[in-house]
């Protein structure tokens, strides 16, 4: 596998490099609070070297920095967009105002001017439901995407960690009110978090949806820098947090895991981004993998890493290590749904 060898994003038809420009670290100040690590110049910086690798598709969300890493990509793709696969999302809470969020047609008629006049493009390739909005008739969302694409506003729609039942729901409603269907998906996905092969990514493939692969160094815990003599915690502890508490079991067993895949990874004399980015890319519904690269160091890192191909052999070890279908956090499927989370909605 290389950069040169596209994909077809699932049954849209459109071709897109193994790798995806993830954004989210991108902002217009260094060190914001507000994920955003990395300044506007480096920022801008990254995004050239990336196109030029053969990187042809960008992803980010109005949310991240508030607007900020949209502002940014925008600015870099002056002259260039005609030649990338601009991904953007709505849903995240844009304001102190709780109405500038979700999934709703009042909110996402304004986001998609929001996010339009932030990249400055006429046209967003495809535009994505970030999370699922329990509060919001998935018809009535769908029903608005598909106006946007009548509009010319977006080419396509679709969304982001959204249960089985959601895309499959998603799927049928559009067809039985002749609607134009989502076409991707965008799910975490690592050898530490495989929980959606278990039906999210067999549904996929099921339905032709493109899928972005986003995570796939595990929030950190794939880095490179986490194994069990260092005793340092992933670069991401203090933003997230609940991911990374050490205390229980599941996380115990969970470092455990990265740190036999370490290993392995040195036994193959490959680097721990090697294996898990050539990990990523191995799943036949992967459409692309999302990276998201602080610094043109790390940039360089994983455009390195795809160019890995692993066989049988190492695959399998990887299944020994990790089988098939775990999460060992239920936070790691990138949301947590209100039966799980909240416990008034399991009892009488």
């Amino acid at each position: 596998m290389s950069l040169s060898e596209l994909r077809v994003f699932g049954r849209s038809g459109t071709p897109i490099s193994p790798l995806t420009l993830g954004t989210m670290n991108f902002g217009e100040g260094t060190g914001n609070g507000q994920g955003a690590p990395t300044g506007a110049d480096e920022s801008i910086r990254i995004i050239h070297a990336a196109l030029d690798a053969g990187i042809t598709a960008v992803d980010t969300a109005d949310v991240y920095s508030q607007g900020e890493s949209e502002q940014v990509v925008g600015r870099a793709l002056r002259g260039r967009r005609d030649d990338v696969f601009l991904a953007t999302k709505f849903h995240g809470q844009m304001s102190r105002n709780p109405a500038h969020s979700g999934n709703s047609r009042r909110w996402i008629m304004q986001a998609v001017e929001g996010s339009l006049r932030r990249l400055q493009t006429d046209r967003i390739d495809l535009y994505q439901a970030h999370r699922p909005d329990y509060n919001t008739d998935v018809l009535e969302t769908i029903t608005t995407l598909n106006d946007l694409i009548r509009q010319g506003k977006i080419l396509y729609y679709g969304t982001s960690v959204f249960t089985p039942a959601q895309l499959v729901e998603a799927q049928w409603l559009a067809t039985t009110n002749h609607l134009i269907p989502p076409v991707g998906n965008q799910v975490p996905y690592s050898m530490l978090v495989r929980g959606n092969e278990r039906d999210v990514l067999p549904i996929a493939q099921q339905y032709g949806l493109g899928v972005l692969a986003y995570g796939p160094l595990a929030g950190g815990w794939l880095s490179g820098s986490f194994v069990l003599e260092s005793g340092k915690p992933p670069t991401r502890v203090h933003t997230l947090p609940g991911r990374y508490d050490l205390s229980g079991p599941s996380s115990e067993r969970k470092l455990l895991a990265a740190d036999s895949l370490a290993r392995l990874a040195d036994k193959l004399e490959l680097s721990l981004v090697d294996l898990a980015v050539g990990f990523a890319l191995t799943h036949p519904a992967i459409s692309s993998v999302i990276i998201g690269p602080r610094s043109e160091e790390h940039l360089q890192a994983y455009l390195r890493a795809a160019d890995v191909q692993l066989g049988e052999t190492v695959l399998d070890a990887i299944d020994d290590l990790v089988p098939p279908g775990t999460n060992f956090v239920e936070r790691d499927a990138g949301a947590i749904v209100p039966s799980i989370e909240f416990a008034e909605l399991r009892r009488r």
